[in-house]
C-alpha cells in the first residue's frame, strides 16, 4: 500500500556521510524519497552503506552535506527521541541491555507512563502475533539465539506503533518458514495500518515479492531506485557476488 501523492515521509536530498577519515566516505549524494505505506528494499555488497542509511534515517548518526526532510521538516529541527518513536530501527544485532525480555517489551512504553495493564496487554499482542513464547520472557540476551533476539527487537519496534520500521537484515538468523511467516505479519501490518517498511536484505529470492520497490546502493552511492518488477535481478546479484568476492580476497 502506498499513496504517491501525499507528502513524503522521508526525503533525502544530495546526503552524504562521512566515515572515520577525511577522505572515507560511507554514503555519497544520495537522493530519494519515500512516500507513506511503501514497502522498499535496500540492496548492495557488504560495505555498500546499507546499515549506514538506516542508521542515518533513525538519527544515530549525522550526515555532514545535504538536506533529510521528515514530512517536509528537516530533521534538525525535529526533536531525536519522538523522532524515534516515529521512526524505529530494528539492527541486525539487537541489544537488550542488561533486561530480560518482558522488562526490554515494556521499557519504551514505560517511558511513556501507560498503565501495566495496557502495557502487558500490548506485549501479549505483538508476542502472540511474531510467534514470542512465553517461555522466552524471563530470558536473557545471552540465553536467546540471535534469530531470537531478532524477533524480540522487531517486537519491541512495533510495540511502538511506528509511522516507519527500518529493518537491518531481519531475516538473516532465522529459518525459511519464520522468515516467511515474519514477511507475511509486516505486508499484513503494511496494508492494515499503512506502515512504511525500509529493509535491508541479502536474501533477495525472499524478498523479490515483498518489496515494492529497491533502492541498490552500490560502494556508497545510490546506483538505482527502481520498481521491484523493473530491477535486473541477475546483474544485481551477479555484482554483489563480485564485490564480495573482491573484498574476500583483500583480506587474503
Amino acid at each position: 500500500m502506498n499513496n504517491q501523492s501525499s507528502v513524503p515521509i522521508l526525503h533525502l536530498e544530495k546526503v552524504s556521510l562521512q566515515g572515520t577519515f577525511v577522505s572515507d566516505w560511507l554514503l555519497q549524494n544520495i537522493s530519494f524519497k519515500i512516500h507513506p505505506g511503501e514497502i522498499v528494499g535496500i540492496v548492495g555488497a557488504s560495505g555498500a552503506g546499507k546499515t549506514s542509511l538506516l542508521r542515518l534515517l533513525n538519527r544515530l548518526v549525522s550526515h555532514c552535506q545535504g538536506e533529510i526532510y521528515i514530512q517536509n521538516i528537516l530533521v534538525e529541527q525535529l526533536p531525536t527521541a519522538p523522532l524515534r518513536r516515529r521512526i524505529v530501527l530494528a539492527a541486525q544485532e539487537p541489544k537488550l541491555l542488561g533486561m530480560n525480555v518482558i522488562d526490554a517489551l515494556s521499557y519504551p512504553l514505560r517511558l511513556q507512563q501507560l498503565p501495566e495493564s495496557e502495557i502487558r496487554t500490548e506485549i501479549d499482542t505483538w508476542t502472540n502475533l511474531l510467534r514470542i513464547p512465553p517461555e522466552w520472557f524471563y530470558k536473557t540476551e545471552l540465553q536467546l539465539s540471535l534469530g531470537q533476539r531478532q524477533l524480540v527487537a522487531i517486537a519491541r519496534a512495533l510495540l511502538l506503533r511506528p509511522e516507519v520500521i527500518l529493518l537491518d537484515e531481519p531475516t538473516s538468523a532465522l529459518d525459511v518458514g519464520m522468515a516467511h511467516y515474519l514477511l507475511e505479519v509486516l505486508h499484513d501490518l503494511n496494508q492494515s495500518q499503512n506502515l512504511t517498511i525500509l529493509m535491508v536484505n541479502h536474501q533477495l529470492e525472499l524478498i523479490q515479492q515483498f518489496c515494492d520497490r529497491f533502492l541498490w546502493l552500490d560502494q556508497g552511492r545510490l546506483a538505482a531506485d527502481v520498481p521491484a518488477t523493473e530491477l535486473n535481478w541477475q546483474r544485481i546479484h551477479k555484482k554483489i557476488v563480485q564485490l564480495q568476492m573482491h573484498q574476500e580476497q583483500d583480506w587474503i
